[in-house]
């Protein structure tokens, strides 16, 4: 760092030590979202839509506030591709998902059907420690950034990133199961489609009492806007479910709380939702939970999330129907699958690919 103008105690050729990075403190990036935000409210119209002499508008009012460069239409970006296409929009991570393989040197590895062997016993491995923590850590965190196009891999990555902090040889050898699945199509990504009808529908599951040391149960949800995904996840329940339906009624929960913030979002951007968000589930049990207003014993340890759901069932914002567990697309966010039905549900997922396997 020089001198600041004026200062006059600077010996030549002594400089300041920089002990701290401006971009390293809490207060840049609110400072950088203030100065956005009133650069936004400053344009009178709207920030959004199809529009090119608006979108020209827009640009040459922030070079005005900033030093930005038109970069043309929209192709890569943190990782991700963007094929535009008189479908929609294909998002893939082709080259990252090939620099993975590439670090770990399994381009020429055979490829895997799916990414997870059905009966793993990964939380009660034992044997041998992995003797490079510290790179399991690296894939697995490479492999979470994956999941931004790749919901069916949720699951196993879910899974594998519980042991990041004491992992085994039999959990690396899981993780290569994983980069063995991505080299049967590095270029598999999401298509959002441009005949969307706009409908949000969301898809919640549960595998009740899946960890074998915690017992708790894992709950998954997929939503989309139209047959486009939008939002999936995959987590660890914080309690121990009693039942099945209460472990269900639990991942409902999750999945309308998202629905809720979605509407809400949507909203911000002028597309207003009249008709009720679908959510499927595939628990009679817990759907009744959900439309009959008497609480019981069963039903004690999950009150609030009743009230949550319930709420929002009776002011119609969101509408509760039965689907199918093997036709359930969040099944795939809950469990580990066989070729067949991982094949199936990765179909129902909105999951394409604009390349041919390698």
């Amino acid at each position: 760092m020089r001198f600041p103008p004026g200062f006059s105690n600077g010996k030549p050729g002594h400089a300041c030590k920089l002990l701290r990075s401006l971009y390293g403190l809490k207060q840049s990036p609110r400072n950088w979202f203030a100065k956005l935000r009133t650069s936004l409210l400053t344009f009178v119209g709207p920030l959004r839509g199809d529009d090119l002499a608006l979108c020209d508008r827009v640009k040459a009012h922030l070079r005005t506030w900033f030093k930005i460069k038109d970069l043309g239409h929209l192709k890569y970006f943190l990782g991700i591709e963007f094929a535009p296409s008189q479908f929609g929009l294909f998002l893939s991570q082709q080259k990252f998902a090939l620099d993975i393989l590439q670090e770990c040197g399994l381009q020429g590895c055979k490829p895997a059907a799916y990414p997870m062997d059905p009966n793993h016993k990964l939380a009660l491995a034992d044997g041998l420690p992995y003797n490079d923590p510290k790179r399991y850590r690296r894939i697995i965190g490479r492999l979470v950034y994956l999941t931004i196009t790749r919901p069916e891999l949720s699951y196993a990555v879910h899974s594998l990133s519980q042991f990041s902090h004491n992992p085994m040889q039999l959990h690396f050898d899981a993780t290569i199961r994983v980069l063995r699945y991505i080299k049967k199509n590095p270029g598999q990504g999401l298509l959002l489609r441009s005949d969307s009808d706009l409908l949000v529908r969301a898809y919640c599951d549960s595998d009740w009492a899946s960890c074998p040391l915690t017992r708790k149960s894992v709950t998954g949800y997929y939503i989309t806007l139209g047959h486009s995904p939008i939002s999936w996840k995959t987590k660890k329940q914080h309690t121990i479910s009693r039942s099945s339906a209460e472990a269900e009624y639990r991942a409902m929960a999750a999945a309308a709380s998202e629905l809720i913030w979605i509407k809400s979002f949507l909203s911000s951007l002028d597309l207003t939702h009249t008709e009720p968000m679908t959510l499927f589930c595939d628990s009679q049990s817990a759907i009744h939970i959900a439309t009959n207003p008497v609480f019981h014993e069963r039903t004690k340890h999950i009150e609030l999330d009743c009230h949550f759901v319930r709420e929002h069932i009776l002011d119609k914002s969101i509408s509760t129907q039965h689907i199918r567990t093997q036709s359930q697309p969040a099944y795939i966010m809950t469990k580990a699958l066989g070729s067949k039905q991982f094949d199936f549900l990765v179909a129902k997922l909105g999951i394409a690919s604009l390349h041919a396997p390698t």
